[in-house]
């Protein structure tokens, strides 16, 4: 009983009979003020806990051989896909010229209908059936077909058997094709009746691009690239055109997987060509990101800047390489983005600091309204306030 009796002792709440409670006005509307604040302070709190929140760390990029996976979806609505090719290349000297792994095109009309299913090239002709000739030979009675290259064979035994072919070992060459109604498969299939029936078309390009992880670029541009004299040139000669129309939409571009939060700057650009073969220069600045989920799950991405100009003609010469230019650099610096949810034992911690630390200014205020109107009530029994 004496334990008992020490133990009641160290009670820190003791009990105030209820004869002696005195409720007043102010009491209440500070009791109603205090619990709203406190529910609203609830809510914050509980969707501090519920929804993750990411934490940012900065650290220098240490990858090494690693490659980088380009996603693009751009439309040129009046440039055919007959005319527009994918080159891509980089500051190791790689080059890939005429993208079309991966790489699909849409032929669309002049309302941006699509025209046809996705091809890899709608180019791309069947092969001439009927022999022509074999190098400038007779074919022999059981020979299959071999057709001329027109002295762009690497080999003798080398064939061009239709208008693609032929231009592809022109661009081996670093020849360019100036009139294709000299060269018999390209006149029998009707290249430059096919590149006159798409006039007006449109294209939307779309797909993935793997490159290596350093600095370099990719670009849209009329005609197929090859290399003349360490420069990089595109054949035009053989559209027989004297301007490209590259005004185009980028749809969407980014580098690498999508992850939550992510913001792509270019996605839904739209670029009108004001001047005739007008050159689109996008500089951008990639940053590896690596995100990680609450389930740790991890997600090697990238994040990028962008910065753009437009170059028209060259002076006094009035040409220019028409195109959609994408220059890409990488940062060295690495962001980490850690995505977590506050425990429930810190949680409980802010709930009670809540609770209690509005309960006690609450207590606070409602003394002093209370004391101050008793001492003002006071003054004015006695008549010394004025």
């Amino acid at each position: 009983m004496q334990a008992l009796q020490k133990l009641r002792q160290l009670d820190a709440f003791p009990k105030i009979n209820e004869d002696f409670y005195s409720r007043t006005l102010s009491g209440g509307v500070i009791t109603i003020v205090s619990s709203i604040v406190m529910l609203s302070l609830f809510i914050t709190e509980l969707n501090y806990y519920l929804y993750p929140t990411q934490e940012t760390q900065l650290v220098v990029d240490t990858s090494r051989g690693e490659t980088l996976n380009i996603n693009l979806d751009v439309t040129f609505p009046a440039l055919a896909c007959s005319v527009v090719s994918l080159d891509a290349m980089d500051i190791s000297g790689e080059q890939h010229l005429d993208v079309k792994h991966n790489i699909f095109k849409k032929r669309l009309d002049s309302s941006g209908n699509v025209i046809e299913p996705p091809k890899q090239d709608t180019i791309n002709s069947p092969k001439i059936e009927k022999p022509l000739q074999r190098h400038g030979g007779r074919l022999d009675h059981n020979e299959t077909y071999c057709g001329s290259c027109f002295g762009a064979e690497a080999a003798d035994d080398d064939c061009c058997n239709n208008c693609e072919e032929v231009r592809e070992a022109y661009r081996r060459k670093g020849w360019a094709l100036t009139n294709p109604d000299l060269i018999d498969q390209c006149k029998r299939e009707g290249f430059l009746q096919k590149i006159k029936e798409e006039e007006g078309e449109g294209c939307q390009v779309y797909g993935t691009l793997e490159v290596n992880k350093v600095a370099g670029n990719f670009h849209f541009a009329p005609g197929k690239s090859f290399q003349q004299a360490n420069m990089h040139v595109h054949d035009l000669q053989a559209f027989q055109k004297d301007s490209f129309n590259v005004s185009h939409k980028i749809h969407e571009l980014s580098f690498g997987e999508h992850f939550p939060g992510v913001v792509n700057p270019l996605d839904g650009v739209e670029r009108t060509q004001e001047s005739m073969n007008s050159m689109y220069q996008y500089f951008i600045k990639v940053v590896p990101t690596m995100y990680s989920d609450m389930t740790g799950r991890k997600i090697l991405t990238n994040q990028f800047s962008v910065t753009e100009h437009v170059k028209g003609p060259e002076a006094g010469t009035g040409r220019s390489l028409p195109g959609v230019f994408f220059f890409y650099d990488l940062s060295p610096i690495k962001v980490n983005f850690t995505s977590q949810r506050t425990s429930f034992l810190h949680f409980l911690t802010n709930l009670c600091a809540i609770i209690g630390g509005v309960f006690t200014v609450s207590g606070i205020i409602d003394a002093l309204v209370y004391h101050g109107h008793r001492a003002i009530k006071k003054k004015i029994e006695i008549g010394k306030l004025s």
